[in-house]
């Protein structure tokens, strides 16, 4: 049986997809970019605020109320390999990577959460 130690060095080791993505309404093609390392956890958060209706964008939390979970869906815009060295911010990558984004894809203020 393996050690809380181990346990914890394994959990610390592993590697989860992280990048930029988007939770899109697709009745009205308003967008919300977000990023994470974690993208799955990340996606699930977004999930359960809105579903319990305390998600922190209200414009976000009031068109889900509106239209119905069915009318969103998560997009992955770009994934983020993760490197075996240790000492790159990922935070601060992730955070670069999403600003460029946005401005690539030129989206207008009126179609952003």
């Amino acid at each position: 049986m393996k050690s809380r130690k181990e346990i914890k060095e394994e959990y610390r080791e592993m590697k989860f997809p992280m990048g930029v993505f988007q939770v899109k309404n697709t009745s009205n093609n308003k967008v919300l970019i977000d990023n994470s390392i974690d993208m799955n956890s990340k996606w699930n958060r977004h999930k359960t605020e809105l579903r319990f209706g305390n998600h922190k964008n209200h414009a976000l939390q009031q068109d889900w109320n509106e239209k119905g979970e069915d009318n969103f869906v998560f997009e992955v815009l770009s994934e983020l390999k993760q490197e075996d060295e240790k000492n790159i911010n990922y935070a601060s990558e992730l955070r670069s990577l999403q600003q460029m984004i946005i401005e690539e894809l030129n989206i207008s203020t009126e179609l952003r959460y």
